[in-house]
């Protein structure tokens, strides 16, 4: 016989402990003579947070029953549902953990049908992008030996700081952690979490849509020029910025239509596969160049003051910490993968980043090379838009190699937009559904796609030098990166203090808010010293 609880939202957290029914009534049988005082102890016993067997021998004089089946569920307020309890019910505890039925309809947990290929695509297409074109920017600074340690030194720590948030998606009983803000909230509490991560969120995932419109549409601009060439003809037909973007927006959100996460890994493959075709031709296309004249190896010739120089290594540092992406996405990125009690979606989801991060070393590390050895400390180190050193790379390059550059990079920008935005799409839909309390139907969630395509656009053509803030604002999320996972580990996991988990844990996620202090009073000394060409409305 099975032992069945149903639960409401009403109900609170406690610890519900269950005996199946043949032990209690055999229990029941043997303390017939029992008075009602003596029955209302035991009950309270079982009810109870905490209720040592022995503690029933000593109240009631009986034994505890040696057959019961103990078993201890937490079941979190806010979540209805019910359990099915048997002998094999323990087996089934993952299976039985997704009890919010509004997961079903979200984008982001819709569909938990993903797998090995998808889960590579979509970590391929959040952590490849034209961020990482700028790290031989930051080896002209470092020098060969300083950039080189630097850059391994940030993949392996972001590498285990990701393999943290993948043992995190179901340490927590109840719904597993699909989002990073759901995490934050489990780890350190509704205000506290609220706070540290909304922020890091809405900007790593709605403003890297803003500056993907930025890019896409200048790079439409500069491969539209490319094809037609200089001449009066093709200068009357072209557009203004605005129009390019406007472009670039209105192609995003009509590829943006998909109903969720899982559905658009056919896109995150073209986004990946792009990706990887920009990055090799820039770095081979580097190899043949000859030395130029002037150009040095040797760190720092350019800088003069003391001051100047300390700004630069931090501003170095900044530059390979944010050439990697993709930690705001990588929760939900597990989030569609099935999960049970003997196939974790961990193990899936562990060998998919393993593989993508492999694929990403192999782009950028020789891109940071070669860029370096053929340019040195001749790449420009005030760029207010990855088109301009696109530009830089692309400078001397056949007609062909520019164009198909340019193509594989706007193709780039408008497949991993729909990767970025569904976070967005997620969080607006949320917020529907808790006021209207049913799922989005389709005219609903079109609405809400265009709205925030209206509002990326928006915000793109008022502030069009928001890439040049990139390194300040994106400072500021750093922490979500290389510091909030080791502390939510310490939250969660709840090691013994002073602990090698513990202090190692501690001091990472210590040191990750140093470095976001440090990157963000180097953005601060930049824009100080060299200035921002802020035209607002004129991208």
């Amino acid at each position: 016989m099975q032992a069945r609880w149903c639960w409401t939202k009403h109900s609170t957290p406690r610890h519900f402990l269950f005996l199946s029914f043949n032990s209690l009534k055999r229990q029941i049988t043997q303390n017939q003579t029992l008075n009602l005082y003596e029955k209302k102890q035991m009950f309270d016993q079982y009810s109870s947070e905490e209720s040592p067997l022995h503690s029933l021998q000593a109240t009631t004089g009986q034994s505890p029953p040696t057959t019961a089946t103990l078993q201890i569920i937490t079941i979190s307020a806010g979540v209805e549902g019910c359990l099915e309890l048997d002998g094999s019910s323990s087996d089934r505890t993952q299976e039985n953990a997704e009890l919010n039925p509004q997961d079903a309809w979200l984008p982001i947990t819709e569909s938990r049908n993903g797998n090995f290929f998808t889960c590579v695509f979509h970590l391929l297409s959040s952590g490849l992008g034209f961020q990482a074109l700028l790290l031989p920017l930051a080896f002209s600074i470092l020098g060969w030996t300083g950039g080189i340690i630097c850059l391994l030194l940030a993949s392996t720590w972001q590498l285990y700081t990701t393999w943290v948030l993948v043992h995190l998606h179901e340490a927590l009983p109840g719904p597993r952690c699909s989002r990073f803000l759901q995490l934050s909230v489990a780890s350190f509490g509704p205000k506290l979490g609220k706070l540290l991560a909304i922020f890091p969120v809405m900007y790593l995932s709605g403003g890297t849509c803003v500056i993907l419109i930025i890019t896409g549409g200048r790079t439409m601009e500069l491969f539209y020029d490319t094809v037609c060439g200089s001449g009066a003809s093709c200068d009357a037909k072209s557009l203004s910025g605005t129009e390019w973007l406007l472009v670039f927006t209105c192609v995003a959100i009509i590829m943006a239509q998909r109903p969720n996460l899982n559905s658009i890994a056919s896109v995150s493959f073209i986004a990946a596969i792009t990706a990887v075709g920009y990055y090799s031709l820039i770095w081979v296309s580097t190899i043949p160049k000859d030395r130029l004249d002037n150009m040095s190896r040797d760190p720092l010739q350019n800088e003069k003051s003391h001051m100047t120089r300390v700004s630069s290594i931090f501003n170095a540092f900044g530059i390979i910490a944010l050439s990697f992406r993709g930690h705001n996405l990588v929760l939900e990125i597990q989030g569609i993968l099935p999960s049970s009690s003997k196939h974790p979606s961990r193990k899936t989801m562990w060998r998919g980043v393993l593989i993508s991060y492999l694929i990403i070393t192999i782009c950028i590390l020789p891109l940071a090379i070669s860029g370096f050895w053929a340019y040195g400390n001749k790449i420009p180190s005030k760029i207010g838009n990855i088109s301009e050193i696109l530009q830089f790379y692309t400078r001397n390059a056949s007609k062909s190699i520019k164009g198909l550059t340019y193509m594989l990079v706007l193709i780039n920008c408008l497949t991993s937009f729909q990767l970025f935005a569904m976070v967005v799409f997620d969080n607006f839909e949320l917020r529907y559904i808790s006021i209207k309390n049913k799922q989005c139907s389709f005219w609903v969630r079109t609405g809400l796609r265009l709205l925030f395509g209206g509002l990326a656009f928006l915000i793109a053509v008022s502030f069009p030098f928001l890439p040049s803030l990139a390194s300040l604002i994106g400072g500021i999320a750093l922490p979500l990166t290389f510091a909030y996972p080791c502390f939510m580990w310490i939250s969660i996991k709840k090691p013994l203090k002073n602990s090698f988990m513990w202090c190692f844990n501690f001091g990472l996620g210590g040191l990750g808010l140093v470095l976001s202090v440090l990157v963000v009073a180097a953005a601060v000394w930049n824009l100080s010293t060299k200035g921002l060409h802020a035209n607002f409305f004129k991208p």
